[in-house]
């Protein structure tokens, strides 16, 4: 049997069908003691058949062992203001692609193998969650070259590069170019309420509070609404009237002409019909 370290997190025997030691806290195992273990893990899990129990605790304790790796490459990002153990996850997913793909005999060690995954799927997530809109992954794409390319150009030139210029440094079309500028408007938005000058939060004023007023045509557009199926329910007579008032824009004698009854009725008609159309608004609100 191999000798092992750190006897709180291991047991001096080895597990059952594996010829492993039983690793009982593999999560408290010190870095350096994973090194080691992690050595005769690989070397075992080459020769199991997967998805056998042999397989998955082999394959598991490597995960379990070596998320220290994943923590400490995530600690690089813990100000960016992101939930820190959506990004553990995230870097698990890319030291479980690493474990799955390493091999021994390339004669490196696992953490130089693993670090580069673990990196990718931490920076994967970013590019992914990390605009304020969505855009086609392409030009999430296009827009860290252009950023790249903005550089080296300013380097060159001592000025800013021209979309032309950009253009033939990347071997892209100029309609490309300034879609992938566009597009990369959409990596950050500022908040309505951001506060436009530094007076006290009380008398501060936000940028809603300066780019918009109140539309009196979206309360029109409201009662319309409203009003649509109110209009349904009158019987045709009633119908009849507010065409002839309000399509047409009759008078009240005239309507009555029209309907050949006094202004008098047509007047106690309106003002019955329009408070069963009030009722039902108020109702309706």
């Amino acid at each position: 049997m191999t000798t092992v370290v750190s006897d709180t997190a291991i047991e001096q025997r080895t597990e059952p069908t594996t010829d492993l030691p039983e690793v009982r806290f593999p999560a408290e195992v010190a870095p350096a003691d994973a090194r080691e273990l992690s050595k005769q893990f690989f070397d075992r899990l080459q020769d199991l058949e997967e998805g056998t129990h042999a397989y998955q605790y082999a394959r598991n304790t490597l995960i379990e062992m070596n998320m220290s790796m994943v923590r400490y490459v995530a600690r690089r990002y813990r100000n960016r203001g992101d939930d820190m153990e959506d990004i553990v996850q995230v870097g698990t997913i890319g030291l479980i692609k690493a474990i799955d793909r390493f091999d021994l005999t390339r004669e490196v060690e696992f953490s130089t193998f693993a670090i580069p995954y673990i990196l990718g799927e931490m920076k994967r997530f970013f590019r992914d969650t990390g605009w304020a809109v969505h855009v086609p992954r392409r030009l999430q794409e296009l827009r860290s070259d252009l950023a790249k390319a903005k550089e080296q150009l300013h380097n060159k030139l001592d000025r800013d590069p021209t979309v032309h210029e950009l253009a033939t440094h990347l071997n892209l079309s100029e309609d490309e170019v300034i879609e992938g500028i566009v597009a990369a408007n959409g990596y950050t938005a500022g908040s309505l309420d951001t506060p436009t000058d530094s007076a006290p939060a009380e008398q501060s004023r936000t940028v809603a509070d300066l780019i918009g007023e109140e539309d009196p045509a979206m309360e029109k557009v409201e009662n319309l609404q409203t009003l649509a199926p109110l209009m349904e329910k009158l019987d045709a007579r009633e119908h009849r009237l507010i065409e002839l008032r309000f399509g047409q824009e009759l008078t009240q004698a005239e309507i009555g002409a029209e309907l050949g009854v006094s202004q008098m009725h047509v007047s106690r008609l309106l003002s019955r019909t329009l408070g069963k159309l009030r009722a039902g608004m108020l109702t309706e609100r």
